[in-house]
């Protein structure tokens, strides 16, 4: 879908999902081709992950005392994968992002573009990209320390209280205030997860886009997402970006799901009585079952894209006039 200069204005929340959906069916299948490679490296990588956890002691026999020493490296083993496996994973994502995104605003803007050129646009910015990756992570443990702080408290208080064995009172109220304190983290975890997610949502467009450094792309990405472009509550940039992210998010959730259930009843199939954490699943049959699911993630996850792509462009319009921009160039 190019939009002509005279199409081309400032849009609410439903027409911004409207155009994006609209955009996914008509370029379908150059989305799915500038998505799949990036799903199926992230399918590597939940692979890798899903190997370790089943060869790894403490999954294979939790009750075993063993040697400290062995467990305890098994445990550093372990944290290692996950933490790599979920910074690679994210890393990816924010990556296929911008490919999409330099496919995308062009098109909407009635500019041809070649796939070949978005890939080559996007190597050609993976210095400032990853920079600005680890810029946000930096900023994302800031966030997720701060939003634990509440409950982390809670949580030593209620371990001090429950350590008293001389009063039951204080140990009940001590393991009263522990639970309350695993709740406030766990929210404190999923808000700053969703903090994250919202702040950085236009990383991509911008790197793919614009060209600036990391530190100069990292700020322009919040400063879209900030203040206020119309009146009233859904005015203020940070509530609607939180709704399109979440209905975006709700929308891949239930497609990953659904698109999972093959490779889900195969590792409940074949669970290990004895210890239920392990599934013995054969991967002649799980492979092709989470291969499934990759390639359903593969075609639906590009709407959510070219959601965050369509905001992008909604804000260069609000903000900076981009469509008079485009209108006089028409003229001229």
């Amino acid at each position: 879908m190019s939009l002509p200069p005279s199409d081309l204005r400032p849009l609410a929340l439903g027409e911004i999902v409207d155009r994006s959906a609209t955009f996914w069916r008509q370029h379908f299948r150059s989305l799915l081709a500038l998505s799949l490679g990036f799903n199926l490296l992230t399918y590597i990588l939940s692979k890798v992950l899903q190997l370790t956890l089943r060869d790894s002691p403490l999954l294979l026999n939790p009750q075993a005392s063993g040697d400290l020493g062995e467990l305890g490296l098994a445990t550093l083993q372990l944290l290692v994968t996950l933490g790599g496996v979920l910074l690679g994973s994210l890393w990816l994502y924010y990556f296929n992002t911008l490919v999409v995104a330099r496919y995308v605003v062009p098109r909407q803007l009635g500019d041809a573009v070649r796939l070949g050129e978005c890939l080559r646009r996007a190597f050609q910015r993976i210095g400032a990209f990853s920079g600005a990756y680890l810029l946000s992570l930096g900023w994302g443990i800031g966030a997720l320390m701060l939003l634990c702080v509440p409950g982390g408290a809670l949580a030593v208080l209620g371990g001090v209280l429950v350590a008293r064995p001389d009063d039951a009172s204080l140990r009940f109220a001590g393991l009263l205030v522990l639970g309350i304190g695993f709740i406030l983290i766990g929210l404190g975890m999923l808000g700053a997860l969703l903090w994250y997610l919202l702040r950085f949502a236009l990383l991509g467009p911008v790197i793919a886009l614009e060209d600036a450094s990391a530190w100069k792309s990292f700020r322009r990405s919040g400063a879209l997402l900030s203040g206020r472009v119309e009146p009233g509550f859904i005015g203020r940039m940070p509530v609607r970006a939180m709704i399109l992210v979440t209905v975006v998010s709700v929308i891949l959730i239930a497609v990953s799901l659904l698109c999972g259930l093959p490779a889900l009843i195969l590792q409940l199939v074949y669970r290990d009585p004895s210890n239920p954490m392990l599934s013995l699943a054969p991967q002649a049959l799980l492979v092709p079952a989470e291969l499934l699911q990759v390639v359903g993630q593969a075609v639906f996850n590009p709407l959510g894209l070219v959601v965050y792509a369509t905001l992008y462009l909604d804000m260069r319009v609000r903000r900076e006039g981009l469509d008079l921009e485009r209108r006089l160039d028409a003229l001229a």
